[in-house]
């Protein structure tokens, strides 16, 4: 059961967590179709104009059912893509409600209603996590008035609920916000930018738990995966590249 030996980085983007989150129609699921060989799980339409591999989900148990067979891994999938987390979430609320013949969460008392949701999306999504493909969460964006030491103010984060995002953004190692970047055109008037931004902010959340990546990176896959790449590449050669000899002055001078 222990471990002998430790485990090493991921260095492909198959073999990692991410979610993906942002205002409706930024190109989220664009981005993400590119993505090596992905499926989509589709929790709503809205894949109408991508020619991608998809699995319509209309209820959790659909999700389920997806997830099994995913597991089983008679298929040539590397990525799998749920579009959208909200609508899983919600599928899960309606799913646990009719187990436990409640019309709300909040009908069990107590909070126990809403703990069971978020145990049963847990179990789920942690399950998918630890299969061996790449996991994209999509996730819308809003605007949401976060209490801190210092006051009130207002921060940009996906549009699950509270407890659901914390889930989500805990679990994941790449928390990426689509979202606009306004620079000056050569002419002086305003020109907007589809990005990603990667680090944390206060003012939304993004993150990114490889350390690879550069603050903000355009909104297209390609710029994404040459950002992603080229900084793994310069940490491989940094890691493989052998340590100079001490010089013979170095050597001789006594420690401290």
């Amino acid at each position: 059961m222990l471990p002998k030996t430790k485990s090493k980085p991921k260095h492909t983007l198959s073999d990692l967590t991410a979610l993906v989150y942002g205002p409706s129609k930024i190109g989220k699921s664009t981005w993400c179709s590119k993505a090596d060989d992905a499926l989509f799980l589709a929790t709503e339409p809205g894949l109408n104009a991508l020619e991608v591999f998809q699995t319509p989900i209309t209820c959790w148990d659909d999700l389920l059912q997806a997830c099994a067979e995913i597991a089983e891994g008679k298929h040539e999938f590397k990525t799998i893509v749920v579009d959208t987390m909200d609508n899983a979430y919600k599928m899960c609320s309606d799913y646990v409600c009719k187990k436990f013949k409640i019309e709300h969460e909040s009908d069990l008392g107590y909070g126990k209603g809403y703990a069971l949701i978020n145990n049963e999306f847990q179990r789920v999504i942690n399950k998918l996590a630890f299969l061996p493909y790449g996991l994209i969460l999509i996730s819308h964006s809003q605007e949401r008035d976060i209490e801190t030491r210092t006051g009130k103010h207002t921060r940009i984060v996906p549009t699950l609920p509270e407890k659901a995002r914390k889930l989500v953004t805990g679990l994941v190692d790449l928390i990426l916000f689509c979202d606009l970047d306004m620079k000056t055109g050569e002419d002086g008037k305003p020109v907007w930018q589809r990005v990603m931004r990667t680090k944390p902010s206060p003012n939304y959340d993004a993150g990114d738990r490889t350390g690879r990546l550069p603050e903000v990176i355009p909104l297209d896959f390609s710029s994404f995966m040459k950002a992603f790449n080229n900084t793994a590449a310069g940490a491989a050669a940094s890691a493989a590249r052998p340590k100079p000899e001490p010089t013979a002055s170095a050597a001789a001078k006594p420690q401290q």
